[in-house]
């Protein structure tokens, strides 16, 4: 297990922001199915879904940036249970851009690939390797989906969230596989020890102008209709 447990350059959790989060909270002194609970629900719903500039962020980088989609909050919650001592490692996969849909302007989703890097923590727990996928959107935000469109069954394939039934979300820690984009996997990259490790051998495929409208304008755009429909589950 000591491979799911090391520090690395993007896994930073021996940096003093880290240490300072971990004593403040108390997270060591709570049981394994608690230091899981605790973390899971600081990073699901602390750090609110946004969509960063790069995937490849330090742990450090997305505390300070205070925002997080799939590959940025897979990598905070992988040294925050690292920290505390929980085995964990990362899944990769692509998934198609096609529920992004409501959340991607038009002119980036024209541009942007068909298939978009992926990614998710896994935990070791009770002697099984599981899902921390429902990490990514905050309740708040699911929330707001939901008074969005308040008559919604089954399939829900928009607004960064992939799942078989709306009304019946596996997004809490309670010892189970949590998801919230898997349905929208298209390709398996497999099992990485580490962040670091997967993004030496997959980026995302934007280069160029596609790269500068991005990083520029489209993640921006994207993180402001989150926080438009974030408001909506304010309300409630």
């Amino acid at each position: 297990m000591k491979n799911y447990l090391k520090n690395t350059a993007i896994l930073n959790y021996k940096e003093q922001k880290i240490i300072d989060l971990i004593n403040a909270s108390k997270w060591k002194d709570l049981d394994e199915f608690d230091k899981i609970g605790a973390i899971y629900n600081y990073v699901q719903n602390k750090i609110l879904l946004g969509y960063n500039k790069y995937d490849n962020l330090t742990a450090t980088q997305v505390l300070s940036d205070g925002i997080g989609q799939c590959n940025t909050k897979a990598t905070l919650i992988m040294a925050l249970l690292r920290a505390v001592g929980v085995p964990c490692r990362l899944h990769g996969t692509k998934v198609t851009k096609v529920f992004q849909r409501g959340l991607m302007p038009k002119i980036m989703a024209k541009f942007a690939p068909p298939l978009i890097v992926h990614t998710w923590a896994e935990v070791y727990y009770n002697g099984v390797w599981l899902s921390l996928e429902g990490v990514i959107t905050d309740k708040t935000y699911i929330k707001g989906l939901k008074k969005k469109f308040p008559n919604h069954k089954g399939k829900f394939f928009d607004y960064a969230v992939a799942v078989k039934d709306f009304n019946n979300l596996q997004i809490d820690w309670i010892g189970e596989d949590t998801t919230i984009q898997q349905q929208a996997v298209v390709e398996d990259l497999g099992i990485f020890d580490t962040p670091d490790e997967f993004y030496s051998k997959y980026k995302q495929d934007y280069r160029g102008l596609k790269k500068f409208i991005y990083e520029n304008f489209g993640r921006k755009i994207m993180s402001k209709k989150v926080m438009e429909i974030r408001r909506y589950g304010q309300d409630l």
